[in-house]
């Protein structure tokens, strides 16, 4: 998996500036705690920081090809290639030799053999940088899913890139500097590709590349998602899709790490931890393990609310059983959500106060305690996203409302917790006049629709479902991809996501939503590929989010922060506040403005953390 990061410089001897590219290095120990390397030439100073997951001993980094005494390319490498036993041997036909078995070797060849066109050929989830010394340039790829982060810092004579943006908050030019835009970035819910809210600072659009030589540099796309006609019938359909997660699963499978799986019990993780248990026993590697979140007296004392209806436990409990898998519960309770050692190393994880509060921080402990029995784990993550999933794909206002769905009936409010007051409730009028959030999200929103591709004859409801279905996938999606990684990578953890193979998003993309929906319930097509594999107790089950503690101290420990913070007048958050509704927060019992309020709170620590500059 990894940590990367680098510095081209094409008006300096970086040979001379190994303090600096080690410091940059550091910040991503979590992402790599197995090995570190730099790659130092007179304008290109590469830093890696591995954790090894293939090719323990050969899959060292930065890696080189070299040809009579001259270099010919390298690279500093994050990410899995799932196919490259087939790249390698297709390269080895085409005469390349190879003195590792890793797949970053198989990178390397392939750009040398079909140049940038070399992305094509790619299954998998990364995202590197190649320097070609010969021609001094640099490209920049990131996975077409954008599963694997990468960020870049244009300078006057060349750029600074890293896997997180605290890589290049280390280098001595970069301030933490976020305009008014970056803070309505923060806060509107969006994720906008290539926004990386720290001003000057950009992150490598999904299915992009960037190119970097001394003349400036330039950015290509190389996959989107694309209309097409869906011509299969609903048997062929749905056997095409059990098909593609059998290959993809098995892919996802090789590892030469203790690998695991995630298992809420709901039909995603469920789908991928029955497939997974069926290809580890087959290969005589079984049983699958598997890990679920839960929090303490949740079962027993569950009260279903407007987005939960089920906990997790049993149904999980029913899965592992069914499957026969090697199952471990990680109960948490207040005191340990609430610690602040274990918030604020969220909070530098991610770089970010996103403000997902104990959703956050439940799934770094979750992968805490995975990391100490497994390097990899595999998760049924973005099911949502390519099958239609969620709630508000089938609540019709939300549906025909003229903005982002998620951010009507139930989304932006309640994504992260209970649902009650919204996540700006808190902030001080004067500001989010400033921001303008209302006009922020309207033009991202804008901005998003013009992209969406279109079949001929998309009318009424399929269109929409269509925007819908793009909508997700290439904005709402990124939150989750981006708080998996960073939450996982903090403790050193892969995790790996099947549904966001790029032949399954383009298949189910172009199915027809009357066909994704056909027995009437969320995810017709998922449940219909695998229900051979699963109990029908699973099967049956009605989507629920991941989980939240319902533990009323939680809240009451929220608010005893905030009353705390208010009393602090060195607060850096105070001046962003409505004092007013902040004191009523405080004072009012129950769920209140509690992921507000998370909200809050998550902001001043980052401002305290990262020593932001504000320009509003």
């Amino acid at each position: 998996m990894c940590g990367i990061t680098g510095w081209i410089s094409y008006d300096t001897d970086l040979t001379q500036h190994r303090a600096t590219l080690d410091a940059m290095m550091q910040t991503m120990a979590c992402r790599g705690p197995d090995a570190s390397g730099v790659w130092l030439d007179t304008h290109a100073a590469l830093g890696h920081r591995r954790l090894a997951v293939i090719d323990i001993e050969g899959g060292k980094q930065p890696m080189a090809v070299e040809h009579d005494g001259r270099t010919l390319l390298v690279t500093t490498y994050s990410g899995e290639i799932y196919n490259y036993r087939e790249l390698r041997d297709e390269l080895i036909s085409r005469g390349h030799a190879f003195r590792t078995s890793s797949d970053t070797e198989v990178a390397l060849h392939a750009y040398l053999e079909w140049g940038e066109d070399f992305t094509e050929r790619l299954n998998g989830m990364y995202a590197f940088a190649l320097w070609d010394p010969r021609e001094e340039q640099l490209l920049l790829v990131r996975d077409r899913m954008g599963i694997k982060p990468l960020f870049y810092h244009p300078t006057p004579d060349g750029v600074l890139f890293g896997s997180e943006p605290k890589a290049i908050l280390a280098h001595p030019s970069v301030r933490p500097v976020v305009d008014a835009e970056g803070l309505a970035e923060l806060v509107a819910f969006v994720k906008t590709p290539e926004h990386a809210v720290y001003k000057g600072m950009k992150e490598v659009r999904p299915g992009h590349l960037v190119r970097v030589r001394r003349e400036g540099l330039t950015v290509r796309r190389y996959w989107a998602l694309e209309a097409a006609d869906h011509t299969d019938d609903l048997d062929t359909t749905i056997a095409t899709v059990r098909g593609l997660l059998d290959d993809i699963v098995a892919r996802q499978l090789i590892a030469d790490v203790p690998l695991c799986t995630l298992l809420s019990g709901g039909l995603d993780s469920s789908v991928i931890t029955a497939l997974a248990g069926r290809g580890l026993d087959a290969a005589g590697t079984g049983p699958v393990r598997s890990f679920s979140v839960d929090f303490v007296g949740q079962t027993e004392n569950f009260k279903a609310d407007a987005l939960r209806s089920t906990p997790d436990g049993p149904y999980a409990h029913a899965l592992a059983e069914h499957v026969g898998s090697d199952h471990r519960d990680i109960v948490l309770d207040t005191a340990t959500l609430m610690d602040r050692r274990h918030r604020d190393a969220v909070l530098t994880a991610r770089d970010l106060p996103v403000g997902l509060g104990e959703g956050d921080t439940s799934l770094y402990l979750l992968f805490k305690e995975i990391r100490a029995q497994s390097t990899v784990a595999l998760s049924g993550e973005s099911a949502d996203e390519v099958f239609g999933g969620y709630r508000w794909f089938h609540d019709r206002e939300a549906v025909e409302a003229d903005t982002f769905p998620w951010l009507t009936s139930m989304g932006i409010d309640s994504f992260a917790g209970t649902g009650a007051g919204t996540r700006e409730s808190l902030l001080d009028a004067g500001l989010l006049a400033k921001i303008d959030l209302p006009g922020y999200r309207d033009a991202r929103y804008r901005e998003a629709l013009a992209e969406v591709p279109y079949r001929d004859g998309d009318t009424g409801l399929e269109r929409r479902m269509r925007e819908v279905c793009y909508l997700h996938l290439t904005r709402f999606v990124q939150v989750l991809l981006d708080r998996k990684d960073r939450t996982s990578m903090a403790v050193g953890l892969e995790v790996r996501v099947p549904f966001c193979d790029h032949r399954l998003v383009q298949y189910v993309f172009n199915t027809p939503w009357a066909m994704k929906t056909f027995d009437g319930r969320e995810k017709s097509l998922l449940r219909a590929a695998a229900r051979d594999v699963l109990p029908e107790s699973v099967a049956q089950r009605v989507k629920s989010p991941y989980p939240s503690t319902q533990d009323p101290r939680y809240t009451e420990a929220l608010r005893g922060e905030l009353d705390g913070l208010l009393a602090d007048r060195d607060a850096p958050v105070r001046p962003l506040l409505n004092a007013t509704a902040a004191r009523a927060a405080v004072a009012t019992e129950g769920e209140g403005a509690r992921s507000a309020t998370e909200v809050v709170l998550a902001l001043d620590g980052w401002l305290r953390q990262y020593g932001v500059t504000l320009e509003l």
